[in-house]
């Protein structure tokens, strides 16, 4: 008889992240946890008090996946590469994008995460409230950029081009939205994707400015 591996807190939030995954984040109760465990639902109250803890553990498990900043690193590239990294975690997880910071009861890795960002910054010399502004920026960016690029309306495989072909947009009507496209959509192998990069050295261009002015 083959031995079963034993049940454990982590295993389950594995299986709740492979189930959100594949159903979004409705589609995580305890029962199909237990049922991609191979296990009945009732197994696994030993180790979860109940689906409020779940959806605490899904949303603390989302930051054990992002990059965090060390006390060390310059900030600009230590919120590069802590936004890149939170979007491609949101990417591959869409169900996180409302989930990891709806908790009242936030985790370690959130709280690791959110004190590693501000202790950056501080380190590099932001007052308290400047840092709180570039991490609510930041944030709200990569969200929200997210968000946007998992609901474009493009079909698997459509390029931006090809969209905006099928629309038909009418110049004369839109002349400003037509000159934008003939210029950066229309045989230029345009990707909202390549967006990101752009608006975030927007944000931190602001920052920087601002943290110039607040050093005098």
């Amino acid at each position: 008889m083959t031995k079963r591996t034993a049940l454990t807190r982590d295993r389950i939030v594995l299986a709740a992240v492979r189930v959100a995954d594949r159903d979004g984040l409705s589609g995580v109760s305890m029962r199909t946890v237990g049922r991609e465990l191979g296990v009945e639902a009732m197994s696994l109250y030993h180790h979860i008090a109940g689906m409020d803890d779940l959806i605490d553990e899904l949303a603390d498990w989302v930051f054990t996946r992002i990059e965090m900043p060390t006390p060390d690193q310059p900030w600009r590239p230590a919120m590069i590469g802590k936004a890149t990294s939170a979007r491609n975690v949101l990417a591959r997880h869409p169900w996180a994008l409302g989930l990891i910071e709806s908790r009242r009861n936030p985790g370690p890795a959130l709280l690791r995460h959110h004190d590693a960002v501000l202790g950056c910054l501080r380190g590099n010399g932001f007052p308290v409230v400047l840092a709180t502004h570039a991490f609510s920026a930041v944030d709200a960016y990569v969200f929200g950029f997210v968000l946007s690029e998992l609901n474009l309306p493009m079909e698997p495989g459509e390029s931006a081009e090809e969209f905006v072909q099928g629309i038909g947009l009418l110049t004369e009507a839109y002349p400003y939205l037509a000159e934008m496209l003939a210029e950066q959509v229309i045989g230029e192998n345009y990707s909202y994707a390549d967006e990101f990069d752009y608006g975030l050295e927007l944000i931190l261009d602001g920052l920087e400015e601002r943290l110039g002015r607040s050093d005098g």
